[in-house]
């Protein structure tokens, strides 16, 4: 988990208030625990994954909204985005949601 300043993304903006956390290779569920008192201090958090971990993030978010926080929270934006290593060819693909809570 990580608080970071005020950022610029194309035309969003993420807050230094806006609770950022960064998906892994942790069990989903463990994740989701974790990110469940966090959305209930919180009306926002941002879910950040990268490569082979973006399914996860997936899963984490599926696992809030759907069976957690059905009804009382939903999935604000999805970006997704693919950067390329420099110099070495390879692609790298990113995701950030961000789940609200209603």
């Amino acid at each position: 988990m990580l608080m970071e300043d005020i950022k610029e993304h194309g035309q969003d903006q993420i807050k230094s208030e806006d609770i950022i956390f960064n998906i892994r290779y942790d069990p989903v569920m463990q994740s989701a625990i974790e990110i469940l008192p966090i959305l209930g201090n919180k009306k926002k958090v941002i879910l950040r994954a990268v490569g082979d971990s973006i399914p996860n993030a997936v899963a984490v978010a599926n696992i809030i909204t759907e069976k957690m926080l059905h009804g009382n929270s939903k999935v604000q934006k999805i970006k997704l985005d693919t950067e390329a290593a420099a110099g070495i060819g390879r692609m790298t693909s990113n995701i950030e949601i961000i789940l609200i809570r209603i």
